[in-house]
């Protein structure tokens, strides 16, 4: 059954979109902290003229979601084309190759079958040794750090103090090359132009970091928004009958200048400032992505150019008591995902199918024609391509460890909560790692609940629906692909 669905799509593809005389390159641009708070997702708020502009040339999936909550943990997986246990990767330290040391990653692979890649910004893990991985790139990688002083801060105020965390928020008036951000976006222009020139196939990686806390971009993007049309927190509780360590804080707000150390005492007018920021550096972003998207145009590379824009996990803003990520919950877990194919049907759609990030492995490289892995844990997108409304999974997983006692875990921590999204649940098992004894579960029904506010795991009404999900969480991945 796998093998069909990893060889097959191949050739429908070619059927549609017709033999290509020239390879097809691929700008792979990847965005940190960003729920699909995007217009072409329905948000009403959200000003993305250029990301909008992308999704009607493309494809759009709805229901998309990445396999653990956190930068390095969600990237190395996409990368690898394996799940978080396989590659032994849950915390921000760690490098798949300490378990798999010859494994090919995702632009290592087009590296060895012909293509220039450049990693260009945040690709990889931003700081530490997952960021690094000398064997996926032709050349060494630009601002794949990006914690400079001078790149996270504009104010005479902030840069004043030699400390990573300052204020959550800044407006100030300044070019958007002020921020790493923008400073990538230069960079990845000039790549494109070089790749242009030497008409070499590429895969590109440009990686932007913004909307990641501080919210700090540009005035200009504040002044897209009136604070006062930015809806509050549909919730700002906790969701009855979850357990405390489903709930802990990711201590990554915290420590910033204006924010308490009680995450529940940060004044109303402050969490719409936040939220505001938020809004703004997406703002800043999609500009950015609107250039890349218009110099692939003026280039002429757009016809042979595929455009794979995601985010490696989404965000809580004070939605079921939360800040940030590293969690279980939906608005963590489902992240943005836009597919641009040259010559791709139906061009403008949505999938409601579900997803995972760790699909974009085959899905990429059988667009391009290249040889797959039987080892990939991902399903191909091709086939959604064709027709986003095709049957297709019926569930996603991701999962978040946790320490008993520590806020941040290391490793697998001392318990995992396991977490399968079905079409309209949402069940997390919590195992104790070394005895595999079950803790405690969590059920949440999406048709009457859709904020994850209600733990339904002890109701007896629901006890059929908990055991069938536990049943296909155990059963694992493999059993929620479709069948021929």
């Amino acid at each position: 059954m796998l093998k069909r669905f990893f060889i097959l799509p191949f050739a429908i593809f070619i059927f549609h979109f017709g033999a290509r005389s020239a390879p097809q390159n691929v700008l792979f641009i990847a965005i940190d902290d960003l729920r699909p708070a995007l217009g072409c997702y329905g948000d009403p708020v959200a000003i993305t003229p250029n990301i909008d502009r992308l999704a009607s040339r493309g494809t759009v999936f709805n229901r998309a979601y990445c396999q653990l909550a956190v930068c390095g943990p969600s990237r190395l997986s996409l990368l690898s084309g394996r799940r978080p246990d396989t590659i032994q990767v849950w915390d921000l330290n760690s490098h798949f190759r300490e378990t798999l040391p010859d494994l090919i990653t995702l632009p290592q692979h087009f590296k060895n079958n012909g293509y220039y890649t450049r990693s260009i910004g945040k690709i990889f893990h931003g700081s530490g040794a997952p960021m690094k991985d000398p064997p996926s790139w032709t050349e060494e990688p630009l601002y794949d750090s990006g914690r400079k002083h001078e790149w996270r801060y504009a104010s005479e105020e902030n840069r004043a103090v030699e400390k990573l965390k300052r204020s959550s928020t800044e407006a100030e008036d300044v070019p958007d090359r002020t921020f790493v951000d923008g400073l990538v976006c230069d960079a990845a222009e000039t790549a494109l132009a070089t790749f242009k020139e030497t008409g070499k196939p590429f895969f590109l990686g440009v990686g932007f970091r913004k909307p990641h806390l501080p919210f700090v971009a540009p005035k200009k993007y504040w002044d897209l928004y009136q604070r006062a049309d930015i809806p509050k927190p549909v919730t700002n509780s906790h969701p009855t009958g979850a357990p405390e360590f489903a709930l802990r804080t990711w201590n990554e707000i915290e420590g910033y200048t204006d924010i308490p150390k009680n995450l529940d005492a940060i004044p109303p007018e402050k969490v719409q400032e936040l939220r505001h920021g938020y809004y703004a550096c997406i703002s800043y972003i999609d500009t950015l992505v609107g250039r890349l998207i218009d110099r692939l145009d003026q280039l002429a590379l757009a016809d042979n150019t595929i455009i794979c824009f995601w985010s490696d996990h989404g965000f809580h803003l004070g939605e079921q008591g939360l800040w940030t990520k590293a969690n279980n919950y939906e608005l963590s877990a489902r992240v943005p995902l836009i597919l641009s194919v040259p010559g791709q049907m139906h061009s403008g759609s949505a999938s409601q199918a579900l997803v995972e990030l760790v699909d974009l492995y085959p899905t990429l490289t059988e667009l391009c024609g290249l040889p797959s892995s039987p080892d990939l844990e991902g399903l191909s997108l091709v086939p959604l391509l064709q027709d986003p409304n095709q049957p297709w999974k019926t569930a996603v997983f991701n999962q978040y460890p946790r320490d008993f006692t520590e806020i941040k875990h290391k490793r697998h921590g001392d318990v995992m909560g396991y977490s399968i999204r079905t079409e309209r649940f949402r069940y997390v098992q919590w195992r104790e790692w070394i005895s595999g004894k079950i803790h405690v579960h969590e059920l949440y029904d999406h048709q009457t609940d859709p904020s994850e506010m209600n733990n339904l795991a002890g109701h007896p009404e629901y006890a059929s629906t908990l055991i069938q999900h536990q049943r296909r969480l155990d059963a694992g991945w493999k059993s929620a692909i479709p069948s021929e």
